[in-house]
């Protein structure tokens, strides 16, 4: 492909990610919507399920990337491509990282999601290291905390990742 149809593809998949935003703010949820399109060229949906769902990790790209997932019967989605209405959270850049997703596109940014009351500013500052005291998270070690590692790798016919 050429960088114009790469910049069209996206565009117009972003659109369909706004559409299924706003679509989902009629229906009652949030105004998040994200599409993956897998390496075979499937269209694979998500909207914000949050408080439909009291579901406070599913958030549009994480429905989308299950979506996917679940379709392609793989939790690997090398050559996918994640895109957002909105710029992913924190939250959604780690599952589009852990699903192994190639590249990302959004429409609108974090400024533009914090003004209509969705600020994720905090979680930035907390995974920057500025914010602590958000969440303490504390290293107790365990005689036992190794048995799972050790199952783990004595376990035949497990599939990696």
């Amino acid at each position: 492909m050429t960088v114009p149809e790469v910049d069209a593809r996206a565009s117009e998949c972003l659109e369909l990610a706004v559409q299924l935003a706003t679509r989902n703010v009629a229906d009652g949820g949030g105004p998040f919507g994200a599409i993956v399109v897998t390496s075979d060229g499937a269209v694979h949906h998500g909207v914000n399920r949050v408080t439909r769902d009291n579901d406070p990790t599913a958030h549009a790209e994480v429905v989308a990337i299950r979506a996917a997932a679940t379709a392609m019967r793989n939790f690997d989605l090398h050559g996918a491509v994640l895109y957002t209405s909105c710029e992913p959270c924190p939250l959604c850049l780690a599952a589009a990282l852990w699903a192994r997703i190639d590249r990302v596109y959004f429409a609108a940014d974090r400024h533009g999601a914090a003004a209509a009351g969705f600020d994720d500013a905090l979680f930035y500052e907390y995974f920057a290291g500025n914010q602590p005291e958000l969440l303490p998270v504390a290293h107790r070690g365990i005689p036992s905390s190794v048995v799972p590692f050790d199952a783990w790798r004595s376990a035949q016919g497990k599939t990696a990742y």
